[in-house]
Protein backbone atom coordinates (compact mmCIF):
# COMPACT_ATOMS: atom_id res chain seq x y z
CA UNK A 1 0.00 0.00 0.00
CA UNK A 2 1.30 3.46 -0.93
CA UNK A 3 2.47 5.49 2.06
CA UNK A 4 0.93 8.95 2.36
CA UNK A 5 2.66 11.57 4.49
CA UNK A 6 0.83 14.56 5.99
CA UNK A 7 2.15 18.11 6.20
CA UNK A 8 0.57 21.23 7.72
CA UNK A 9 1.82 24.63 8.87
CA UNK A 10 2.29 26.29 12.25
CA UNK A 11 -1.01 28.19 11.84
CA UNK A 12 -2.58 24.80 12.67
CA UNK A 13 -1.61 25.33 16.35
CA UNK A 14 -0.91 21.61 16.49
CA UNK A 15 1.28 20.82 19.48
CA UNK A 16 4.72 19.72 18.26
CA UNK A 17 4.79 16.60 20.46
CA UNK A 18 1.31 15.58 19.24
CA UNK A 19 2.34 16.22 15.63
CA UNK A 20 5.53 14.17 15.98
CA UNK A 21 3.65 11.30 17.62
CA UNK A 22 1.13 11.34 14.76
CA UNK A 23 3.83 11.66 12.10
CA UNK A 24 2.54 15.03 10.84
CA UNK A 25 5.20 17.46 9.65
CA UNK A 26 4.79 21.17 10.36
CA UNK A 27 6.13 23.97 8.17
CA UNK A 28 6.94 26.88 10.52
CA UNK A 29 5.57 30.25 9.46
CA UNK A 30 7.45 33.43 10.38
CA UNK A 31 6.61 35.80 13.23
CA UNK A 32 8.44 39.12 13.75
CA UNK A 33 8.70 41.25 16.89
CA UNK A 34 10.32 44.54 15.88
CA UNK A 35 13.58 43.53 14.22
CA UNK A 36 13.56 39.94 15.52
CA UNK A 37 12.12 37.26 13.23
CA UNK A 38 11.41 33.72 14.42
CA UNK A 39 10.12 30.46 12.97
CA UNK A 40 6.94 29.67 14.89
CA UNK A 41 7.40 26.61 17.10
CA UNK A 42 11.09 26.30 16.18
CA UNK A 43 12.87 29.44 17.43
CA UNK A 44 9.87 30.65 19.41
CA UNK A 45 7.71 28.37 21.56
CA UNK A 46 4.05 29.12 22.23
CA UNK A 47 4.82 29.91 25.88
CA UNK A 48 7.63 32.32 24.94
CA UNK A 49 5.43 33.94 22.29
CA UNK A 50 2.71 34.80 24.82
CA UNK A 51 5.33 36.06 27.26
CA UNK A 52 6.61 38.47 24.61
CA UNK A 53 3.16 39.32 23.27
CA UNK A 54 1.86 40.43 26.68
CA UNK A 55 5.04 42.19 27.84
CA UNK A 56 4.66 45.94 28.51
CA UNK A 57 5.51 48.04 25.42
CA UNK A 58 6.12 44.93 23.29
CA UNK A 59 6.06 45.67 19.54
CA UNK A 60 3.04 44.18 17.78
CA UNK A 61 4.12 40.92 16.11
CA UNK A 62 3.74 40.48 12.37
CA UNK A 63 3.22 37.11 10.72
CA UNK A 64 4.35 35.93 7.30
CA UNK A 65 4.09 32.77 5.22
CA UNK A 66 7.04 30.43 4.88
CA UNK A 67 8.92 30.47 1.58
CA UNK A 68 8.42 27.85 -1.16
CA UNK A 69 11.92 26.64 -0.28
CA UNK A 70 10.82 25.96 3.30
CA UNK A 71 7.90 23.87 2.05
CA UNK A 72 10.09 22.01 -0.44
CA UNK A 73 12.58 21.13 2.31
CA UNK A 74 9.78 19.52 4.36
CA UNK A 75 8.45 17.69 1.28
CA UNK A 76 11.96 16.40 0.45
CA UNK A 77 12.30 15.19 4.03
CA UNK A 78 9.00 13.28 3.85
CA UNK A 79 9.95 11.57 0.59
CA UNK A 80 13.42 10.75 1.95
CA UNK A 81 11.70 9.04 4.87
CA UNK A 82 9.80 6.75 2.51
CA UNK A 83 6.59 8.57 1.59
CA UNK A 84 5.08 7.80 -1.80
CA UNK A 85 2.75 10.80 -1.74
CA UNK A 86 2.04 13.89 0.38
CA UNK A 87 -1.20 15.52 1.45
CA UNK A 88 -0.37 19.07 2.53
CA UNK A 89 -3.16 20.81 4.51
CA UNK A 90 -2.88 24.55 5.10
CA UNK A 91 -4.37 27.75 6.48
CA UNK A 92 -7.00 29.31 4.20
CA UNK A 93 -5.58 30.98 1.11
CA UNK A 94 -7.74 34.00 1.93
CA UNK A 95 -5.88 34.46 5.23
CA UNK A 96 -2.26 33.65 4.37
CA UNK A 97 0.15 33.15 1.49
CA UNK A 98 1.12 29.70 2.82
CA UNK A 99 -0.98 27.87 0.21
CA UNK A 100 0.75 29.78 -2.59
CA UNK A 101 4.17 28.82 -1.23
CA UNK A 102 3.05 25.17 -0.94
CA UNK A 103 1.84 25.17 -4.56
CA UNK A 104 5.10 26.66 -5.80
CA UNK A 105 7.03 24.03 -3.82
CA UNK A 106 4.87 21.33 -5.43
CA UNK A 107 5.77 22.68 -8.89
CA UNK A 108 9.46 22.37 -7.93
CA UNK A 109 8.94 18.60 -7.54
CA UNK A 110 7.08 17.72 -10.77
CA UNK A 111 7.85 14.00 -10.53
CA UNK A 112 6.38 13.65 -7.04
CA UNK A 113 2.76 13.22 -5.95
CA UNK A 114 1.83 16.19 -3.75
CA UNK A 115 -1.73 17.31 -3.03
CA UNK A 116 -2.25 20.77 -1.49
CA UNK A 117 -5.49 21.21 0.46
CA UNK A 118 -6.98 24.56 1.52
CA UNK A 119 -8.56 24.02 4.96
CA UNK A 120 -10.68 27.17 4.43
CA UNK A 121 -9.87 27.90 8.06
CA UNK A 122 -7.02 28.21 10.52
CA UNK A 123 -5.70 26.81 13.76
CA UNK A 124 -6.90 23.33 14.71
CA UNK A 125 -9.29 23.27 11.73
CA UNK A 126 -6.19 22.30 9.73
CA UNK A 127 -5.19 19.62 12.23
CA UNK A 128 -8.70 18.13 12.30
CA UNK A 129 -8.46 17.57 8.54
CA UNK A 130 -4.99 16.01 8.92
CA UNK A 131 -6.24 13.51 11.49
CA UNK A 132 -9.25 12.71 9.30
CA UNK A 133 -6.90 12.14 6.37
CA UNK A 134 -4.65 9.85 8.38
CA UNK A 135 -7.62 7.68 9.29
CA UNK A 136 -8.57 7.47 5.60
CA UNK A 137 -4.99 6.51 4.73
CA UNK A 138 -5.05 3.77 7.39
CA UNK A 139 -8.26 2.52 5.78
CA UNK A 140 -6.56 2.19 2.39
CA UNK A 141 -7.58 5.42 0.64
CA UNK A 142 -5.14 6.88 -1.88
CA UNK A 143 -3.57 10.33 -1.45
CA UNK A 144 -5.73 11.67 -4.30
CA UNK A 145 -8.91 10.31 -2.68
CA UNK A 146 -7.90 11.77 0.69
CA UNK A 147 -7.14 15.22 -0.76
CA UNK A 148 -10.46 15.30 -2.58
CA UNK A 149 -12.39 14.25 0.54
CA UNK A 150 -10.58 16.77 2.79
CA UNK A 151 -11.21 19.62 0.35
CA UNK A 152 -14.88 18.67 0.47
CA UNK A 153 -15.04 18.31 4.27
CA UNK A 154 -13.39 21.73 4.70
CA UNK A 155 -16.88 23.06 3.93
CA UNK A 156 -18.10 21.53 7.22
CA UNK A 157 -15.44 23.30 9.31
CA UNK A 158 -16.06 26.35 11.45
CA UNK A 159 -13.96 28.26 13.93
CA UNK A 160 -15.76 30.38 16.53
CA UNK A 161 -13.84 32.50 19.05
CA UNK A 162 -14.90 34.90 21.81
CA UNK A 163 -12.44 37.81 21.81
CA UNK A 164 -11.52 40.28 24.52
CA UNK A 165 -11.19 43.07 21.93
CA UNK A 166 -11.18 43.67 18.17
CA UNK A 167 -7.92 45.62 18.49
CA UNK A 168 -5.66 42.73 17.53
CA UNK A 169 -7.67 41.88 14.41
CA UNK A 170 -7.39 45.53 13.42
CA UNK A 171 -3.62 45.61 14.00
CA UNK A 172 -3.25 42.41 12.00
CA UNK A 173 -5.18 43.93 9.11
CA UNK A 174 -8.07 41.46 9.32
CA UNK A 175 -10.76 44.13 9.97
CA UNK A 176 -11.00 47.89 9.43
CA UNK A 177 -10.17 50.52 12.03
CA UNK A 178 -13.80 51.66 11.95
CA UNK A 179 -15.06 48.18 12.85
CA UNK A 180 -12.60 47.97 15.74
CA UNK A 181 -13.50 51.47 16.96
CA UNK A 182 -17.21 50.58 17.09
CA UNK A 183 -16.39 47.50 19.15
CA UNK A 184 -14.25 49.53 21.56
CA UNK A 185 -16.84 52.28 21.95
CA UNK A 186 -19.53 49.77 22.84
CA UNK A 187 -17.18 47.83 25.15
CA UNK A 188 -18.29 44.63 23.46
CA UNK A 189 -16.67 41.21 23.75
CA UNK A 190 -16.99 40.28 20.08
CA UNK A 191 -17.33 36.78 18.68
CA UNK A 192 -15.74 36.01 15.32
CA UNK A 193 -16.31 33.04 13.06
CA UNK A 194 -14.06 31.71 10.33
CA UNK A 195 -15.93 29.69 7.73
CA UNK A 196 -15.22 29.07 4.04
CA UNK A 197 -12.06 31.15 4.45
CA UNK A 198 -13.94 34.27 5.60
CA UNK A 199 -13.55 36.04 8.96
CA UNK A 200 -16.83 37.55 10.14
CA UNK A 201 -18.19 39.07 13.34
CA UNK A 202 -20.76 36.51 14.50
CA UNK A 203 -22.10 38.53 17.44
CA UNK A 204 -21.23 41.41 19.78
CA UNK A 205 -22.24 40.56 23.37
CA UNK A 206 -21.59 43.28 25.96
CA UNK A 207 -19.96 41.19 28.70
CA UNK A 208 -17.42 38.38 28.89
CA UNK A 209 -19.89 35.91 30.41
CA UNK A 210 -22.49 36.61 27.71
CA UNK A 211 -19.83 36.30 25.03
CA UNK A 212 -18.69 32.92 26.35
CA UNK A 213 -22.30 31.73 26.56
CA UNK A 214 -23.09 32.85 23.00
CA UNK A 215 -19.88 31.28 21.70
CA UNK A 216 -20.92 27.91 23.17
CA UNK A 217 -24.39 28.28 21.62
CA UNK A 218 -22.89 28.93 18.19
CA UNK A 219 -20.47 26.00 18.46
CA UNK A 220 -23.07 23.47 19.56
CA UNK A 221 -26.00 24.48 17.33
CA UNK A 222 -25.29 21.55 14.98
CA UNK A 223 -24.22 17.93 15.67
CA UNK A 224 -20.46 17.82 16.16
CA UNK A 225 -18.20 15.21 14.57
CA UNK A 226 -14.87 16.53 15.89
CA UNK A 227 -13.86 19.54 17.93
CA UNK A 228 -10.78 21.18 19.38
CA UNK A 229 -11.09 23.85 22.06
CA UNK A 230 -8.84 26.86 21.40
CA UNK A 231 -7.66 29.49 23.83
CA UNK A 232 -5.09 32.25 24.18
CA UNK A 233 -4.02 31.78 27.79
CA UNK A 234 -7.63 32.10 29.02
CA UNK A 235 -7.99 31.21 32.72
CA UNK A 236 -11.54 29.86 32.34
CA UNK A 237 -10.74 27.30 29.63
CA UNK A 238 -11.63 24.26 31.79
CA UNK A 239 -15.13 25.49 32.61
CA UNK A 240 -15.70 26.48 28.98
CA UNK A 241 -14.54 23.05 27.75
CA UNK A 242 -16.77 21.23 30.22
CA UNK A 243 -19.82 23.20 29.08
CA UNK A 244 -19.08 22.57 25.37
CA UNK A 245 -18.70 18.85 26.12
CA UNK A 246 -22.00 18.80 28.06
CA UNK A 247 -24.07 20.69 25.51
CA UNK A 248 -22.47 19.03 22.52
CA UNK A 249 -23.03 15.58 24.10
CA UNK A 250 -19.36 14.81 23.48
CA UNK A 251 -16.92 12.30 24.90
CA UNK A 252 -14.43 14.46 26.87
CA UNK A 253 -11.60 12.06 26.01
CA UNK A 254 -12.04 12.90 22.31
CA UNK A 255 -11.98 16.68 22.80
CA UNK A 256 -8.55 18.23 22.25
CA UNK A 257 -7.58 21.50 23.94
CA UNK A 258 -5.01 23.64 22.15
CA UNK A 259 -3.26 26.91 23.00
CA UNK A 260 -3.20 29.20 19.97
CA UNK A 261 0.41 29.89 19.03
CA UNK A 262 2.59 32.50 17.28
CA UNK A 263 1.01 32.21 13.81
CA UNK A 264 -2.62 32.91 14.76
CA UNK A 265 -2.25 34.44 18.24
CA UNK A 266 -1.27 37.96 17.07
CA UNK A 267 -4.65 38.33 15.34
CA UNK A 268 -6.68 37.23 18.38
CA UNK A 269 -4.82 38.62 21.38
CA UNK A 270 -4.76 37.17 24.92
CA UNK A 271 -7.75 35.87 26.91
CA UNK A 272 -9.75 34.41 24.00
CA UNK A 273 -11.80 31.22 24.07
CA UNK A 274 -13.42 29.23 21.29
CA UNK A 275 -13.07 26.12 19.17
CA UNK A 276 -12.52 24.69 15.73
CA UNK A 277 -15.30 22.28 14.91
CA UNK A 278 -16.10 19.79 12.14
CA UNK A 279 -19.83 19.28 11.91
CA UNK A 280 -21.53 16.04 11.00
CA UNK A 281 -23.08 15.63 7.60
Amino acid sequence: MARTAFVTDSASDLDLAVAQAAGIRIVPLAVTFGTDTYRAGVDLSTADFWKRMTAPDAPFPKTAAASPGDFKAIYDEAFADGADAIVSVHVAGTLSGAIKSAEIARSMLPDREIHVVDSQGASMAEAILCFLGQEMAAGGSSAAEIAEALSDRANDLRMVVSLETLEYLKKGGRISGAQAAIGTLLSVKPIISVEHGVVETADKPRTRSKSRERCIELLTERPIERISILHTMAPDVEAFTAEVVRRGKLNPVEVMVSIVGPSVGPHLGPGCLGAAVLYER
